[in-house]
């Protein structure tokens, strides 16, 4: 068992809808260790989004705590980062600016650094996403892939200890995809302090491929949290070909086909 970054426990949110109360997570139980890289895999509308927005402190739990090296969580930190699958970028900067005015900015919220520190910091990690050459590009001028690369750049510059992913890759085709997925990895292992990655997906392909844990929600619960064994670094597209890749595919696949019977039996559990 590794250090326990994120906690977790009994977390429900409901919204109000005209004359209606709709629940959109309720009684979500989870601790995530330092270092994890997480998957959450569900369908469309089940509830990834909103809680991964809840560990933003983009959202508030109506009941329930989120707990983050043993503190409440009291809205969006330094201590997170956000990529999201429309990379967010200010379409006036650049690349590096956009960079580097995330890496400025975050630092006034501790050891303030200069902004020719900033852009430094920017060109390093713009460096690490194989951006070199495009550094003085506006987004418009960038490809979508590439732009994701930007996004990543940005959130791993900032230096947060948990990086918070909402289908990074979802919008981009199967190449390109694969790519990312791979830097990815690579940027997480290569990292002095691993980040803790929780990343949303609907692709179980990518959840095998990326994760330690993966999380399986069906609306508005976790049903079970699987534990991804294949050993890394997971050669891409060779680790399909494993017997104990397509055994967990499996597993996965029949959840997603039995979602409606998993809802009304009830809990699941760790597998």
């Amino acid at each position: 068992m590794g250090e326990a970054l994120i906690e977790i426990k009994n977390l429900s949110l409901s919204y109000e809808e005209k004359n209606s109360t709709f629940e959109a997570l309720k009684d979500i139980n989870l601790t995530i260790n330092r270092g994890e890289f997480i998957c959450i895999v569900g369908s469309s509308g089940c509830g990834k989004s909103t809680l991964l927005s809840v560990l933003a402190g983009l959202q508030n739990a109506t009941s329930g705590s989120v707990k983050i090296n043993g503190k409440e969580i009291d809205g969006p930190g330094t201590d997170r980062a956000v990529v999201f699958q429309n990379y967010s970028l200010f379409p006036w900067m650049t690349a590096l600016r956009n960079v580097a005015f995330a890496v400025y900015e975050t630092s006034k919220k501790s050891k303030k650094i200069s902004k020719r520190e900033a852009l430094e910091i920017a060109k390093k990690y713009l460096h690490n996403v194989e951006l070199d050459g495009f550094e003085n590009k506006l987004p418009g001028e960038l490809s979508g892939g590439m732009q994701q690369r930007v996004a990543i750049a940005r959130a791993m510059a900032c230096d947060p200890d948990i990086l918070l992913m909402d289908e990074p890759f979802g919008a981009l085709d199967a190449k390109i995809r694969e790519n990312l997925q791979k830097l990815l990895l690579h940027l997480w292992r290569i990292d002095e302090k691993k980040k803790t990655v929780v990343f949303v997906t609907h692709d179980l392909n990518e959840a095998e491929l990326l994760a330690d844990r993966i999380v399986f929600m069906v609306p508005k619960r976790i049903y079970a949290v699987i534990d991804d064994t294949l050993p890394r670094p997971r050669n891409y597209p060779y680790i399909q070909e494993s017997k104990e890749y397509k055994e967990l595919y499996q597993k996965l696949v029949k959840y997603f086909y039995n979602e409606t019977r998993l809802v009304v039996d009830g809990e699941g559990g760790n597998i």
